[in-house]
């Protein structure tokens, strides 16, 4: 839509705020509203934002990072093919924004800018992306002593969809209504846990449905007097959110899907174990990036179908690259790799362009994965000879680990660039230093209202 075209919708639909919206390196959605009587203005000009917001840390710390203090300021350029009224909220509207320097050039710290440059590496390579976000998160109600589920049914039990039954229509009926297409819903393993799935898309799309997606379940659940965290770990004795990554590529045509072959090894494409090579080559420094907060670490760990290990498997839910099988008759389209150790404590533009990034790796350097690499079961259970002699490595046990894996990981630091890496990097290192200086029941509340 032009300017004048969303000037005149909003107006029509009675719209007094709009928020250009983004999300920073700690994963935290954020945003600035214009007024819609200077809303044209804004969307030529856009919204001013101190530089310092990128290098923000948990609790709004700010790191000492070069160029990101207080001096110096960007601009929020909305993208209007974005724009989208919001059904639960309807005087107000959203647009995802882009970070520009005041030369109108892409601030090289701006995480949907990065995404950007991923999905173009790939179009130069004649590939198009496909991707979906996979959410899961827990409903909760507050009670004297915090939070607690709102039931304890059990996985996927028709009793599990009683309860919340009121909120998970009207969060369906909202992103319906801003174009998001529900594929499933089911109550899942922990108490108070919810999965509902939306359809895949491009990559830049798909990364902005997860902002809308995560936006719209916690304003409908509070409608409800509920609260919906999507922390990896809101109760620590109940199973982990995940936000499993699935991804596809497919030719400049978008009509064929490169990562199936009928004749393949569990039907995929020497394209896609090229690209889970790339994945496997980088996973523990990409964790620092997919599971990036202290409170994902307590979600990564064996035994849970979090994935704990570097290994992949034909649906192997225990495995960090799961080959999902086909649905009859869609076999082609439905071809896809999932990535486990993900969540969305994650920034989703940086988790889905690394992804991207390294699994171009794998098909630029040819990287197949050892067969020692693919896991029938749960890796866990093999001894420790046996995982030292087919290779198959833990994944990092805290963010502390993660972090040293990722800035170890030259291609992966190379495709951050100087700027977005050195940030990342500080936000994270104080983000380890802030929880381990305090307990348990510190890092879920915090982790709870954050995501």
């Amino acid at each position: 839509m032009t300017i004048q075209e969303i000037v005149r919708k909003s107006s029509d639909a009675g719209v007094h705020l709009v928020t250009f919206l983004y999300c920073d390196n700690g994963g935290v959605i954020r945003g600035k509203s214009a007024h819609i009587s200077s809303l044209a203005k804004r969307m030529e000009s856009g919204i001013g934002l101190t530089v310092a917001m990128q290098a923000m840390s948990d609790m709004d710390d700010l790191q000492p990072i070069d160029g990101m203090g207080p001096r110096g300021e960007i601009r929020l350029i909305p993208d209007p093919n974005t724009f989208t009224i919001l059904p639960y909220s309807p005087r107000r509207a959203t647009m995802m924004a882009d970070m520009l320097t005041l030369d109108r050039k892409p601030w090289a710290a701006c995480p949907r800018d990065f995404l950007k440059k991923q999905i173009k590496r790939a179009d130069d390579m004649g590939l198009k992306v496909q991707a979906a976000f996979e959410p899961e998160w827990s409903l909760a109600r507050r009670n004297a002593d915090g939070f607690s589920p709102i039931d304890d049914s059990l996985c996927f039990s028709g009793v599990g969809m009683i309860e919340p039954m009121m909120v998970i229509d009207d969060i369906i009926e909202a992103l319906d209504a801003q174009g998001l297409q529900v594929e499933q819903y089911y109550p899942e393993l922990g108490h108070g846990q919810q999965e509902l799935t939306i359809g895949h898309a491009d990559a830049l799309r798909a990364a902005d449905n997860h902002i809308v997606y995560r936006e719209t379940v916690r304003n409908v659940a509070r409608q409800h007097d509920l609260y919906a965290s999507f922390a990896p770990k809101p109760f620590p004795d109940q199973a982990g959110n995940g936000c499993h990554l699935h991804i596809s590529l497919w030719d400049a045509t978008g009509e064929h899907n490169l990562f199936y072959d009928p004749d393949g090894r569990h039907n995929l494409s020497q394209m896609g174990y090229r690209f889970i090579g790339g994945i496997l080559n980088h996973l523990r420094g990409l964790v620092a990036i997919t599971a990036p907060s202290v409170n994902s670490y307590r979600r990564l760990s064996p035994n849970s179908w979090s994935s704990a290990f570097v290994c992949y498997g034909p649906d192997n839910r225990e495995a960090a690259v799961r080959i999902p099988s086909g649905y009859w008759g869609d076999e082609m389209g439905s071809a896809n790799l999932e990535l486990k150790p993900s969540d969305s404590s994650a920034n989703p533009y940086l988790a889905l362009g690394s992804l991207i990034s390294v699994g171009l790796d794998g098909i630029i350097n040819d990287s197949v994965p050892s067969l020692d690499l693919e896991i029938d079961g749960d890796p866990a259970t093999l001894p420790d000879g046996e995982l030292q002699r087919r290779g198959i490595q833990s994944l990092p046990r805290s963010l502390d680990e993660a972090v040293l894996a990722l800035e170890a990981d030259e291609a992966l630091m190379e495709s951050l660039g100087p700027t977005l890496s050195e940030a990342y990097l500080a936000i994270r290192r104080a983000d380890a230093k802030l929880f381990a200086g305090n307990d348990e029941s510190f890092e879920v509340r915090h982790h709870f209202h954050k995501y």
